[in-house]
């Protein structure tokens, strides 16, 4: 897209942070998620463009980390993100817009996709998006927060071709 001669993305710019070696059995993460990501930003309703993230693929022990800091719960999970702070009103024009940060657990999302009897990439792609929504404003605190998130993560996937993460979920309505 070009706007008054400058060029303007409509797509976040995402980094991903290799951090833990057991990703190097992944070799195909990175692309996962920058296909995941860029799908998620098409699709969902946010003024992402010209924006900056990053994704770091870390392990249970990192994320463990990260969550008793930061949540205040001891355990590994599959995926954080940190939304950013806006800049405030007044802000120059040209400084970089962050959406936050996401990580990403190698060993807690390997064992769920092999539990869940999922390829890795699909349920990497789902994690990827779940924690793109949370940094666009999305939450699931209540039932309806989280059926418009989970719609909008069926949506998202099933452009990438992936069937719907929570098919096979038993329903306690």
């Amino acid at each position: 897209m070009q706007t008054a001669g400058t060029l303007v993305s409509v797509l976040p710019l995402t980094e991903v942070l290799v951090v833990a070696a057991c990703w190097q059995t992944e070799p195909e993460a990175e692309a996962v998620i920058h296909r995941a990501i860029n799908a998620a930003a098409e699709i969902a309703d946010a003024d992402v463009g010209d924006t900056e993230l990053a994704v770091m693929l870390t392990d249970d022990a990192g994320i463990r980390t990260l969550n008793s800091n930061w949540r205040g719960i001891d355990k590994a999970t599959n995926v954080l993100s940190f939304p950013a702070l806006q800049p405030a009103a007044g802000a120059p024009a040209d400084a970089p817009r962050m959406l936050g940060d996401i990580a990403i657990a190698y060993e807690t999302t390997r064992q769920e996709a092999d539990e869940e009897e999922k390829p890795f990439d699909h349920h990497l792609s789902h994690l990827a998006v779940h924690g793109f929504l949370h940094l666009i404003g999305y939450d699931h605190e209540n039932d309806d927060d989280a059926e418009a998130m989970e719609g909008l993560e069926r949506e998202i996937l099933a452009q990438l071709g992936i069937p719907d993460p929570y098919a096979d979920r038993e329903r306690t309505d």
